[in-house]
């Protein structure tokens, strides 16, 4: 079983055994704020403040087999094994201490604390102010991206979680994430078209998937030097991107009407990615006179 998977089921079994989804998520972030290196999850602002898609989706896997039981409001530990004792030193003592310190809080406490101490998870909330003062409220323009030059970003999603991606979305102020691989599937959790659609539309950003301009799997599958890349971007320069004009004036056409969009593909070194020569296309159209920038 995977660590993150015991930490969700430790919590669980410290609050004898049941909690709130709500409950669940908000102990789970606080949990990370405790960690010093790498975060067992990561979150991102949602509609009820911080959320983990990987989180959910663990809790899913955990239904299947029997372990967890779920109803409209909580989930439930529903076997007898200890994994606290299968935790580190460190996050067992957390896990403890925070049956002592959160012992009586409700959700709405939760809520409460998270977003006061921790604002920018609650920039997409749609109870805010029901939880927050005036002026706290108003203060969350401080953690919104206001950036408003017209930008054509591009970004991969090698080597990081969904929520650490759409972190970077919603920071840079993207308001379309433009998928242009060929076939939007992933084995990576959360990168396949419907997940990333819908996990996109849950922070307020819209996703389209523009599959002409991506280049088929067949095309990567020995690709080992630089040099294999570049042959392969050569191909696709002139083949794939002067049959695909229609296209690009599209991608071109939402970014003067959306201002700031991104086009996204797996690779995180831009030099081995085709949506460099794709982005470098697009700005040789004519009408564009805007920023480029890769994150």
């Amino acid at each position: 079983m995977y660590y993150r998977r015991k930490i969700i089921l430790s919590l669980l079994q410290v609050f004898d055994n049941e909690l709130e989804k709500i409950q669940l998520q908000k102990l789970l972030f606080l949990f990370t704020r405790f960690q010093k290196d790498k975060k067992t999850y990561d979150f991102v602002p949602y509609k009820f403040g911080c959320y983990s898609f990987q989180a959910n989706a663990d809790l899913s896997t955990l239904k299947k087999y029997g372990i967890v039981s779920e109803t409209t409001k909580s989930w439930k530990k529903e076997n007898e094994v200890n994994y606290l004792t299968e935790l580190t030193k460190e996050d067992k003592k957390t896990i403890s201490d925070f049956r002592i310190i959160y012992a009586n809080k409700t959700s709405d406490d939760l809520i409460n604390l998270t977003y006061k101490r921790y604002p920018y998870f609650a920039i997409n909330s749609t109870v805010a102010k029901d939880y927050l003062t005036e002026e706290d409220f108003n203060n969350l323009d401080n953690y919104r991206s206001f950036d408003d030059e017209i930008t054509l970003f591009t970004i991969g999603y090698q080597g990081i979680t969904l929520e650490a991606y759409l972190n970077k979305l919603i920071k840079n102020n993207i308001k379309v994430l433009c998928d242009v691989r060929k076939n939007a599937l992933s084995m990576k959790y959360g990168f396949s078209k419907s997940q990333l659609k819908n996990a996109c539309n849950g922070v307020g950003i819209e996703y389209i998937h523009i599959p002409e301009v991506g280049i088929d799997s067949e095309q990567r599958q020995e690709l080992k030097t630089q040099n294999d890349y570049d042959a392969l971007f050569e191909e696709y320069k002139n083949l794939n991107l002067k049959k695909s004009i229609d296209s690009q004036t599209e991608i071109l056409n939402l970014l003067k009407k959306n201002r700031r969009i991104a086009l996204t593909c797996f690779e995180a070194d831009i030099c081995q990615c085709h949506r460099k020569h794709l982005s470098e296309a697009i700005t040789n159209l004519k009408g564009f006179k805007y920023t480029l920038e890769h994150l």
